[in-house]
């Protein structure tokens, strides 16, 4: 006899991706599962950690994942990513938890219309540069302007924690031949894109449908965490460099998580994509729970959708 196995969880039963801990990095270790808890086993012992409480679960090298630890990861609405040496590389992520094609469908409308990417691209540059007007900017101006804006950002941060800075260099085969602020912010980026990354998916969104970046499958999640880095990866990598830190990817990702948790980075994600891809009319609209929604409609070409699970084929 076959089993039918466990109910899936429900949205409505699961803790929101805003409430979450942003992301937990594990390395060299065997994740399983306990109940409703996956554990982390290495040579120093078991440490367990609720499923439903991780935003994102970043698997670094050495790690071996079970079935079951998969398996409650994904019912619990949580994101797997599996990252290279110091989480500097991305291999592939797990599945979203959004039961709604609502973002998903707003987003690819305005990517492919060239004024209404226009739109949120400029948006996304006002969210860099609150004290300007951008409504009338090129992207080449756009581009510009943000490229002088990180110098300034490097060069007060180097002035700030008296730590050199030449250039962003690193080689992504060799993690040792960066210096320890160009390792900090590999680390820290990394951390970052996971988070981001997270959210989108969370929120049914496609990571591949970027507006400033293109081309990439996660041009999307590069377009979102360049809106924080100089808040907040930047100045924390200098930061670990000034400390001359031994352990400079651990390091980094420990205050970055508790200022993503400070920052409530989640929230925030989840609200800025929301504004970029949403008029407020469309945001007042929404209900509350829509991600919660598992209902499968068939489009129609007068705009309006209809019922799927129904036959249409009339009496033969």
């Amino acid at each position: 006899m076959t089993s039918i196995g466990k109910r899936p969880t429900q949205p409505r039963e699961l803790a929101r991706a805003v409430d979450r801990i942003s992301f937990l990095y594990l390395e060299r270790c065997v994740v399983n599962r306990d109940s409703n808890a996956i554990t982390a086993t290495d040579e120093r012992g078991t440490v367990h950690i609720p499923a439903s409480s991780v935003g994102v679960l970043l698997l670094g090298p050495g790690t071996t994942v079970t079935h079951q630890a998969i398996a409650l990861m994904s019912d619990s609405g949580s994101t797997v990513v599996w990252v290279g040496e110091q989480g500097v590389r991305y291999y592939a992520h797990g599945v979203s938890p959004a039961r709604s094609s609502r973002l998903a469908e707003s987003q690819a409308e305005a990517v492919t219309n060239r004024r209404s990417r226009l739109r949120v691209a400029r948006a996304m540059y006002e969210m860099r540069f609150p004290e300007e007007d951008v409504s009338g900017l090129t992207m080449q101006q756009l581009r510009g302007r943000e490229g002088a804006r990180i110098r300034r950002v490097y060069r007060r941060q180097s002035e700030r924690t008296g730590v050199p800075w030449s250039k962003r260099n690193y080689d992504t085969e060799d993690w040792e031949a960066g210096d320890p602020v160009n390792q900090a912010l590999s680390a820290a980026n990394s951390a970052l894109y996971g988070v981001v990354h997270s959210v989108i998916v969370a929120l049914g969104c496609s990571p591949a449908l970027g507006f400033v970046h293109t081309g990439h499958h996660r041009s999307f999640v590069y377009d979102i965490a360049d809106l924080y880095k100089a808040e907040l990866t930047i100045p924390i990598a200098f930061d670990v460099a000034a400390e001359t830190a031994m352990d400079v990817g651990g390091e980094t990702r420990r205050l970055l998580r508790d200022a993503f948790y400070g920052g409530k980075l989640l929230a925030r994600c989840a609200a800025d994509i929301q504004r970029l891809l949403l008029s407020s009319a469309e945001r007042d609209e929404l209900p509350e729970d829509y991600l919660e929604f598992d209902v499968i409609s068939l489009w129609d070409e007068r705009g309006d959708d209809v019922q799927g699970g129904t036959s249409y084929g009339g009496a033969s």
